[in-house]
C-alpha cells in the first residue's frame, strides 16, 4: 500500500508491518528535493537500531525519487539475517563493523555525508563503562575518521534539566543538567563532537531527539500496553513529547543541509505536551478497559520545544491523536511489538 500524502491524515488503521514500514520510510517532497541537492554517498553508523532501518530506507527512496546516483551504506556490528536481506532488497549496502575497533572504523569508505546513530541507552545501569565508550569515546573516533565529511549526530533531550510543565519545553539554548550516566554520557558525546567540529572545522548538526514513536515501540505504545494488560501507570513523570518516527527521520535527513561549524543544535520533538493520564484514559476508552494509576504528576518533566526544528526542518505530518488511534487498533488486532519499554517514567536517570 502506498497512500498519497493527502490521505495520510485520514488513515484509520495500518494493516501490517509491511504497510507500517512503508509509511515510516516514506520521504516527504522536501526530503526528496534535499537529497537531490546534497552531493555524495551517505553512511549511517548504527543502522540496525529502532530508527536506523527507517532512516536508511527513506534515504534510499528519496535518492531514487530524486533521480540521483548515491550509495546508501548501513553500518552496524550485529546484523540479523532478516535485516540483512531487507537492506539488500531495498538497495542499501551493508557493512558489518565494530565501530570501537579502529581497524573496522578506518576500513569504512570515505563519504561526504555521515549520520551517527550508534549509541547505548538501555542497560546502561551496571554497564556504565560501555555506555561512556559508546556515547562519548566513539563520537570522537568518528570525528577523527570522518573529519572531511558533514555529520548529523543523534543526541537526546535527556541532556536538558526537568522544566515546568507549562513552560512548553526546553529550547536549544536553555540550561542543560543531565541526570544519570546515560544522559551525562550523551552530553559527553556532544562535547566531544563539538571539540572536533571546532578544531577540525567539521560541519555538524546535533539532533536532540525526544521521543520517537511508531506502533511497535515508543512512549505511546508503552502506555497502551499497560492499559491493555491492566498494569498500573506511574504518574510522577506525568508529561512527555511524542513524534512519529517517520517525521523524526525526515527531519534528521533534512538536517544534512544545515551542518555548520560550530555545530547547529536542534530539537526534534513532538509539538504537544502530552499528559500521561489523559493518554492512558484515551487508550482505556478505545480498549474499553479501566485504567489504574499510581503516584501523582510532578510539576516538572523532561520536555523539549521543537519550534526551531519545525522552522528549519519541517513540521510533523502525523499528530498524537492519529498515533493513539493507530496504536490502539494495532494492539487490539494483536500485532507485533518490540516489547522494549522506553522507561520514559524514570526520573533518576537510571536506565
Amino acid at each position: 500500500m502506498n497512500l498519497p500524502e493527502s490521505e495520510l491524515e485520514n488513515l484509520q488503521s495500518i494493516e501490517d508491518v509491511e504497510t507500517l514500514e512503508e509509511l515510516l520510510s516514506r520521504p516527504t517532497p522536501e526530503v526528496v528535493e534535499m537529497m537531490g541537492r546534497v552531493e555524495g554517498d551517505l553512511l549511517v553508523l548504527g543502522a540496525c537500531g529502532k530508527i536506523g532501518p527507517t532512516l536508511v530506507r527513506m534515504a534510499r527512496r528519496a535518492t531514487d525519487e530524486a533521480g540521483v546516483s548515491r550509495r546508501v551504506i548501513a553500518v552496524d556490528k550485529l546484523v540479523p539475517p532478516k535485516m540483512r536481506k531487507r537492506f539488500e532488497s531495498q538497495g542499501v549496502e551493508l557493512i558489518c563493523a565494530d565501530l570501537l575497533e579502529r581497524k573496522d572504523l578506518d576500513a569504512l569508505p570515505e563519504v561526504p555525508n555521515v549520520i551517527h546513530m550508534a549509541a547505548m541507552k538501555f542497560g546502561s545501569t551496571g554497564r556504565e563503562e560501555t555506555t561512556w565508550a559508546m556515547n562519548t569515546h566513539l563520537p570522537g573516533l568518528v570525528c577523527e575518521r570522518f573529519w572531511r565529511s558533514r555529520i548529523v549526530a543523534y543526541s537526546t533531550g535527556n541532556v536538558y534539566q526537568m522544566v515546568p510543565v507549562e513552560s512548553g519545553g526546553s529550547k536549544e539554548d536553555d540550561p542543560i543538567k543531565p541526570i544519570g550516566d546515560y544522559a551525562m554520557s550523551c552530553l559527553g558525546r556532544e562535547r566531544m563532537i563539538t571539540y572536533f567540529c571546532r578544531t577540525l572545522d567539521i560541519p555538524v548538526v546535533l539532533v536532540r531527539l525526544n521521543y520517537a514513536n511508531e506502533l511497535r515501540y515508543g512512549v505511546l505504545t508503552d502506555v497502551a500496553l499497560k492499559v491493555l494488560t491492566g498494569e498500573p501507570i506511574e504518574l510522577s513523570m506525568g508529561y512527555f513529547n511524542a513524534i512519529w518516527q517517520g517525521d523524526a527521520t525526515a527531519m534528521t535527513l533534512r538536517a544534512l543541509e544545515h551542518a555548520t561549524s560550530p555545530p547547529l543544535v536542534v530539537n526534534v520533538a513532538g509539538p504537544e505536551t502530552l499528559s500521561v493520564r489523559q493518554v492512558a484514559e484515551e487508550f482505556g476508552r478505545l480498549f474499553d478497559k479501566p485504567v489504574e494509576f499510581t503516584g501523582t504528576e510532578a510539576p516538572d518533566a523532561l520536555l523539549s520545544n521543537g519550534e526551531f526544528g519545525y522552522k528549519l526542518l519541517g513540521r510533523p505530518r502525523v499528530t498524537p491523536p492519529q498515533m493513539i488511534r493507530w496504536i490502539a487498533d494495532w494492539q487490539k488486532r494483536g500485532c507485533t511489538t518490540y516489547r522494549k519499554p522506553t522507561r520514559f517514567e524514570v526520573r533518576d536517570g537510571q536506565f
